[in-house]
């Protein structure tokens, strides 16, 4: 199973940055595969510690993507790392292994100290459009452009008919990389 949740780590300097991924998940078991080159994958490599947050609010999801990175952190209880403060649940990990590849290494965790914060209420439409919209975003020099428009285009629906203000503000802010992108490289 793969989960869509938010990695913390900190470099050697205890400096965090904080990413939306994919988790694979099995049990008590991780894998998170981030793609070369990228700032999680260096900071664990420095390391070996990283924070699996659990977090409804889409709006983190889209502004690590957009060049917002300035979230409320807590110092998390049993690793050198952070949590999210807006995480629902956080899970503290001990970094098992590391596989290389040259474009996604395989960095297998374990849990150590998992945390709930508040419970989960449930995802509308419109923050799963915002997520799939984040990782559209993510790929955008990947797939090819008819994909995105056709995927933003049913995508829109479910926004239009459940979002709210904070799914609105992360939808926009998604729109303006894509539509920047478009100019640069589509219309170029």
């Amino acid at each position: 199973m793969i989960q869509e949740a938010i990695v913390t780590t900190v470099n050697s300097t205890g400096d965090p940055h904080i990413a939306p991924m994919g988790i694979h998940v099995k049990e008590d078991k991780f894998v998170i595969l981030p793609f070369k080159p990228c700032t999680t994958l260096n900071n664990i490599m420095e390391t070996r510690t990283a924070v699996i947050n659990y977090c409804d609010d889409v709006r983190v999801f889209a502004g690590c993507l957009t060049g917002r990175y300035d979230w409320p952190l807590q110092k998390a209880d049993h690793v050198n790392c952070h949590y999210l403060e807006a995480a629902l649940s956080h899970c503290e990990l001990d970094i098992e292994r590391i596989e290389d590849d040259e474009v996604r290494p395989m960095i297998f965790c374990k849990a150590r100290h998992t945390v709930n914060h508040r419970p989960f209420k449930g995802f509308n439409r419109a923050q799963f459009a915002v997520i799939e919209a984040a990782i559209l975003v993510s790929r955008l020099h990947m797939l090819p452009w008819e994909k995105i428009e056709a995927e933003l285009e049913y995508l829109h629906i479910g926004l239009e008919k459940t979002a709210g203000e904070n799914e609105k503000e992360a939808w926009r802010w998604l729109m303006a990389v894509i539509e920047d992108y478009k100019h640069e490289v589509i219309q170029a």
